[in-house]
């Protein structure tokens, strides 16, 4: 499935319901082939993993590749690198394959954070590209969220300098769940960019269903001054394979190429080739994903927990208690979720488990909370 096939697909989640959308014996069969559940009995709702991942389609392949696993992964990368650029519509010297979005978030801030360079980015956002950063020599503004708990786009537009190398954007954004309104998104992305590279980090963007959501792929292809962060590690259930990429410009490409260290490994490129193809896997994921984040609000709701509508495969809400405290006491239920976020040190974030994760949560919450 094209990749704006997909998004056309998307649409049709909210108005119809379930397995419905992928047909309920298939979706079936998928839940029952994988294997959730943690061998030490701990539910982990702290890291926004994909619990059904890798795909049985993914997982045939990777066990198919062992015997090319004594050889390098550069001469096999190619074809993946095809296969993406066709994915997102652009000539295969605008893709930089990484292990891990991460590992392109880190290659950036080092690239551009180097000597003094002046970072900015909302604040609570991911971390990784701005830590990164600093260790290497960078100044980060963080620019508060707004009331809506979403990107300030004239806040951060009036901190922007001649010292001013990188915009960071997490779209949508960790941990609050939010996205930009469109519009104001393309319209921000594409005037800073004359000023400073911007890095749109999309590792959330599968689970958008609003219609017609752009990509910044979109201002790549038109030769800004952007870079666009992939990964399959959450729609596709591989966080632990370890691999993602970017899309840019060529120039920028060939610049972020050098700081790239770790790379990916062959297997992990097998299981991408692979993952591309499996849209029933992929499909399903999205649905179980808005089937779990409805449970979830559901609880919540309950509870009278106030909660940001989500984008992910998180939700972001209010437990009106320091959230250490709270981490502890859910551990103690067997229940792991998302670290402190620092200034909102009374919310918790929880990702999306299970059907059966994700009730066993809403025990424990309601356990604790009460």
């Amino acid at each position: 499935m094209r990749n704006v096939d997909r998004r056309q697909w998307l649409k049709t989640i909210g108005l119809s319901g379930g397995f419905a959308l992928l047909g309920g014996f298939e979706g079936l069969a998928i839940e029952q082939a994988a294997k959730p559940n943690p061998k030490d009995g701990l539910i982990r709702l702290s890291s926004n993993e994909n619990p059904y991942g890798p795909s049985k389609r993914v997982r045939q392949v990777i066990t198919d590749t062992f015997d090319e696993a004594c050889r390098y992964p550069f001469q096999y990368l190619k074809s993946l690198v095809e296969a993406i650029a066709e994915k997102e519509g652009v000539a295969k010297d605008h893709i930089v394959v990484t292990g891990g979005s991460g590992e392109g978030l880190c290659a950036t801030g080092l690239v551009y954070g180097m000597a003094g360079g002046e970072i900015i980015a909302a604040d609570p956002t991911f971390q990784q590209i701005l830590r990164y950063a600093e260790a290497h020599g960078a100044y980060v503004h963080r620019v508060p969220v707004d009331a809506d708990m979403n990107h300030d786009l004239k806040a951060m537009g009036k901190r922007i300098t001649n010292k001013t190398r990188l915009i960071y954007i997490c779209n949508p954004n960790n941990p609050t769940g939010t996205i930009i309104e469109k519009n104001k998104l393309h319209d921000f992305c594409s005037s800073v960019s004359e000023k400073a590279v911007v890095f749109s980090d999309e590792a959330y963007y599968d689970f958008i269903t609003e219609p017609d959501y752009p990509s910044m792929i979109e201002l790549v292809k038109k030769g800004k001054n952007v870079v666009v962060s992939k990964t399959f590690s959450k729609v596709y259930g591989m966080a632990g394979l370890r691999i993602g990429y970017l899309v840019t410009r060529p120039d920028i490409a060939e610049r972020l190429k050098s700081s790239v260290m770790a790379r990916t490994n062959i297997l992990a490129i097998a299981a991408a080739k692979e993952a591309l193809l499996d849209d029933e896997f992929y499909k399903f994921s999205i649905l179980k994903t808005k089937e779990t984040k409805d449970h979830i609000y559901k609880t919540l709701t309950d509870l009278n927990l106030e909660y940001v509508k989500s984008h992910t495969n998180f939700v972001f809400f209010k437990s009106g208690r320091p959230i250490n405290g709270l981490i502890n006491d859910m551990h103690n239920e067997g229940v792991i979720i998302g670290r402190p976020f620092p200034p909102f040190t009374n919310w918790a974030r929880i990702s999306t488990g299970t059907t059966e994760q994700v009730e066993q949560f809403g025990i424990a919450l309601k356990k604790v909370m009460g």
